[in-house]
């Protein structure tokens, strides 16, 4: 009897074990499946207003001054926000509506143009972020091109699975070609946009950010995320001027870096402009790029292709590009 009863006993105690074991394999199957923390607007769900829906693109040209090399050089950037549908699965622009994985997003392009001495440089990134962040809180796609007389590189991340697939193709032989997973942060990349939604969602505080692709391309940085702090102020300084001016500053000490972005305190938020200061990588030597808004239009950009649309880019005070 006393055999049997420490029979059962051993038998109850293995069965509570691979329980156990079972329910801590549980656990670890839903973390693996968990849906990463995604920036979270604090007051409301971004609404955008008439303002992007009337079948026009808002361009703005901002005067540049950017720090490369042991100097500040002269240059130009036009923004360009447009809101469009994109596709989900394909990570594209839906064209055909044929596909129902679609979902509006606001879409911003950003494109540098800056002289280095004899030679220049042009960088793009284009950033697709969706307007419904309750059903997508991630920003879907960043597409980085970076183009110099020496060469030229190609990044895009992909919001997959919970992560970002970060596709590089460079000229450089300590960059190549390569493809990498990257845990989920806040985008830098997405900053812009997200003001332009709704400043009120900005993260503050202790964050994991992202660095922005085109610094990280200048800098030839690995593209992972860094410790840094996020502030929303009023402005103070004395680089732009208007009334009532928001900045939204991020310090990565690691790279003794700050990015400000100066931003209208009233929907739709534009933006007035950005610096960037930074160790020059030539002597380490902090320097500021500064990008001022000079001009603002809305148009239906893609329409405008004629010889007489080029009104619209002396309009715009159009140089560089």
């Amino acid at each position: 009897m006393k055999n049997k009863i420490l029979l059962l006993l051993f038998i109850t105690s293995l069965l509570a074990c691979q329980n156990k074991e079972s329910q801590q394999d549980t656990a670890v199957s839903t973390n693996k499946l968990a849906k990463p923390a995604a920036m979270v607007f604090k007051k409301s769900n971004p609404q955008l207003g008439d303002y992007w829906y009337q079948g026009k693109a808002e361009v703005s040209r901002y005067e540049l001054q950017q720090n490369r090399y042991a100097d500040v050089h002269p240059g130009e950037a036009v923004v360009i926000f447009v809101t469009e549908d994109f596709l989900t699965d394909k990570q594209v622009k839906n064209e055909n509506y044929t596909n129902p994985n679609s979902t509006p997003i606001l879409k911003m392009n950003m494109i540098r143009k800056f002289t280095t001495g004899l030679y220049d440089y042009t960088i793009m990134s284009s950033v697709f972020t969706p307007v419904k962040v309750k059903d997508f809180p991630q920003t879907l796609k960043v597409a980085t091109t970076t183009q110099e007389w020496c060469g030229h590189t190609y990044q895009q991340l992909n919001f997959l699975d919970g992560l970002y697939k970060n596709t590089l193709h460079s000229y450089f032989e300590n960059e190549a070609d390569q493809t990498t997973e990257v845990a989920y942060a806040i985008l830098e990349d997405e900053l812009f946009s997200r003001i332009r939604m709704n400043p009120d969602g900005l993260p503050t505080g202790k964050v994991d950010i992202l660095p922005g692709t085109a610094i990280t391309r200048l800098l030839h940085l690995p593209f992972k995320s860094l410790k840094a702090t996020a502030s929303l102020s009023t402005y103070t300084g004395t680089d732009f001027s208007g009334e009532n001016l928001k900045a939204y500053t991020i310090e990565y000490p690691g790279l003794n870096r700050t990015l400000e972005i100066v931003f209208q305190p009233e929907a739709p938020y534009i933006i007035e402009g950005w610096t960037d200061a930074y160790p020059s990588i030539m002597d380490r030597k902090v320097r500021k790029s500064v990008a001022r808004r000079a001009k603002t239009i809305l148009t239906p950009y893609w329409q405008k292709n004629g010889k007489d649309d080029m009104a619209l880019r002396r309009e715009l005070g159009l140089e560089f590009f």
